[in-house]
């Protein structure tokens, strides 16, 4: 069992940057590759960005590719999404999922913990 607790998000103007942070408790973190995701209403769970259990792969959505950095601190326990240059369509609510594996899914179904989310606004 691990669990997620995002922070970090708030209210940006389009092309300001906002750091979110995942903090994890219980089991060895360094077991769990971790995925964020976003929603917006009235659009389904999208894939954001994921990281391998070691930190060392990475993988982004197309739509935050050059933009997003995601990273991860083993021995803090923590995951952190570096968003700059953000956008309007950028604004939803953004969860941090863990899977017990080495290599994150894409599909947010296959996550078996999830965060609370952490809102995060866009302004034209």
């Amino acid at each position: 069992q691990v669990q997620l607790v995002e922070s970090g998000g708030g209210l940006v103007q389009a092309g300001g940057s906002l750091r979110l942070s995942c903090a994890a408790s219980g089991r060895t973190f360094s077991n769990y590759a971790v995925g964020w995701f976003r929603q917006s209403p009235g659009k389904e769970r999208e894939f954001v960005a994921a990281i391998s259990r070691s930190g060392v792969s990475t993988w982004y959505a197309d739509s935050v590719k050059g933009r997003f950095t995601i990273s991860r601190d083993n021995a803090k326990n923590t995951v952190a999404l570096q968003m700059n240059n953000l956008k309007p369509e950028d604004t939803a609510v953004y969860f941090c999922a863990a899977q017990m594996r080495s290599y994150p899914s894409r599909e947010g179904d296959e996550y078996g913990y999830w965060g609370q989310g952490t809102q995060v606004t866009v302004s034209s």
